[in-house]
């Protein structure tokens, strides 16, 4: 009975599984690749291991005080301070988040009872992908899923019906958002993002009229924006420089065509893969810090797609750390944008110090949870 199973059941699935193995050769051995690059993240990576820096308020907070006293800027050239707006925006819900987080759309007992069937249908999935040829998954950089998608049509509905009027001196929403905008009256500003594909698809998505109406701007993606985290959802599926794919969850969206928008509208000149194995999270931290005051980012204002853990862990570390802020200890939910101001000193040593003025950070939406 048994060998009669084997032969008529078992043994044409094996072949047959073989087969679409061998026919799709390129991409499996690519995912076979991306699970031991992952192996080795979870083993070696420190990404989230660092020493904790210098206060920067020890050598910007005397000089911001000099500055209030004078009622202007110091003149001493050792003693100016540089300005960045800088807007955070993190992604929608993942595939990732999805199967392994609870998440503040569903009870802790929904998540218990449903983590087993939930995670036997992403690895069922993930199967699939690869036996059909697909550079896709479900867990290593995971995209976008559906609720979050919904989150990332919510942030476009909030920008279009946020209207600028006469009196939006007065409202420092209504500001930000005509500069998320890109508004005719707004200041310049430049769009960023991690190189992981549901910080893309958020900013494709969530400023599709924005880039609808300016066909020539760009998303430039900017590694050191890359997760802190050794998870496998953090790994780049991309390869370096190459166009980022649209999911399978992206491709059946009707909020946007986000093929074309990662074609046309994406610039992937500076990315390089994956981040190394012997980076951390401070090194990239400082890395967007000096790429932003460098030559490359002419706008004072800045919008940054990226992930809760780096943008956390960036308000943990320039902030002062006297300060209380809820940035410190709780995530920006999924697509919430968050504003502050971001400053720079070079003292005499030439290295430059960089601290988030703790007064100017603003919820525009969502806030934090």
């Amino acid at each position: 009975m048994m060998d009669s199973l084997f032969q008529s059941v078992v043994r044409p699935a094996l072949i047959l599984l073989c087969a679409m193995m061998l026919f799709n050769l390129p991409t499996l051995m690519y995912k076979i690749g991306m699970f031991l690059r992952g192996i080795l993240y979870l083993l070696f990576c420190n990404d989230k291991k660092w020493r904790k820096p210098q206060d920067p308020f020890i050598v910007i907070g005397p000089i911001l005080q000099k500055e209030k006293e004078l009622d202007q800027t110091a003149d001493d050239d050792d003693d100016v301070i540089e300005r960045k707006t800088i807007y955070f925006v993190r992604h929608g819900e993942s595939t990732w988040n999805d199967t392994f987080n609870k998440g503040s759309h569903r009870s802790q007992n929904a998540f218990i009872i449903g983590f087993i069937p939930g995670l036997i249908k992403a690895l069922l999935f993930e199967l699939y992908l690869i036996l059909s040829g697909k550079l896709d998954s479900w867990f290593y950089d995971a995209p976008t899923s559906t609720l979050g998608l919904n989150q990332v049509e919510n942030l476009s509905q909030f920008f279009k019906s946020t209207n600028i009027t006469t009196d939006s001196n007065n409202d420092k929403v209504a500001q930000h958002v005509a500069i998320l905008k890109a508004s005719p009256d707004a200041p310049p500003s430049k769009l960023l993002s991690s190189n992981l594909r549901r910080a893309v698809s958020t900013m494709a998505g969530g400023f599709k009229t924005r880039l609808a109406r300016r066909p020539q701007e760009k998303i430039l993606v900017v590694p050191s924006l890359q997760e802190i985290s050794r998870n496998p959802d953090t790994l780049s599926i991309t390869p370096a420089h190459m166009s980022i794919q649209a999911s399978w969850i992206d491709k059946t969206s009707t909020i946007c065509n986000f093929q074309s928008t990662f074609t046309n509208q994406v610039d992937m000149s500076l990315h390089l893969g994956n981040k190394p194995i012997g980076t951390n999270g401070l090194k990239r931290m400082r890395e967007f810090c000096n790429f932003v005051f460098s030559s490359s980012v002419k706008e004072e204002y800045v919008i940054v797609g990226g992930h809760s853990i780096w943008f956390r862990s960036f308000f943990r570390t320039f902030l002062p750390y006297k300060s209380d802020h809820v940035g410190k200890t709780k995530k920006v939910v999924n697509c919430g944008v968050v504003a502050f101001t971001l400053l720079k000193v070079v003292r005499k040593s030439g290295q430059p110090t960089y601290m988030i003025d703790p007064n100017s950070v603003d919820v525009v939406y969502g806030g934090f949870d």
